[in-house]
């Protein structure tokens, strides 16, 4: 059996053009995977969010328009001075130590002036405007809360 005689310029150029082959099925991988990606990507992103039973927006605009009318006891008039806040303080954390409370009541107005009390917002019952104004009484004394929560139950938002 004889083998055909290659000159190391044909050795040379096939080696070359092996390697040029393997580096063009490298680089076409690179770019298949890019375009996998980018394709990917482009999907999803195009796809958008997913959309989900949607509530309406929280719309406190009757509510607050009580707050406009003159002489109404608004958040911004709570007094700042040590005694007040402290009151306001102390308050605040009875409410929040009460892990029975909804996130409603958590989340109540207390406003102090001069040692009297106001309580405003929703919460999810009656057994909780009571819960919310007998701690805010333990604390301000009797006859300095005035208790304007609403009941607002989980059905309405």
């Amino acid at each position: 059996m004889t083998f055909p005689q290659i000159s190391k310029h044909e050795l040379a150029l096939s080696e070359f053009q092996g390697r040029k082959s393997k580096g063009d099925k490298t680089q076409m991988k690179k770019y298949v995977w890019i375009l996998a990606a980018t394709v990917l990507f482009a999907g999803s992103v195009l796809a958008g969010p997913i959309q989900q039973d949607q509530q309406p927006a929280p719309d406190n605009t009757k509510t607050n328009q009580g707050d406009a009318n003159k002489g109404a006891t608004t958040a911004d008039q709570q007094k700042m001075n040590p005694a007040d806040r402290e009151t306001t303080k102390q308050i605040r954390s009875a409410i929040m130590d009460d892990k029975s409370l909804s996130t409603y009541a958590h989340n109540v107005k207390i406003i102090t002036r001069n040692g009297k009390v106001t309580l405003k917002g929703p919460v999810r019952s009656a057994d909780e405007k009571t819960a919310i104004g007998e701690k805010a009484t333990q604390v301000a004394g009797a006859g300095n809360v005035t208790n304007h929560l609403t009941i607002v139950p989980a059905t309405q938002q």
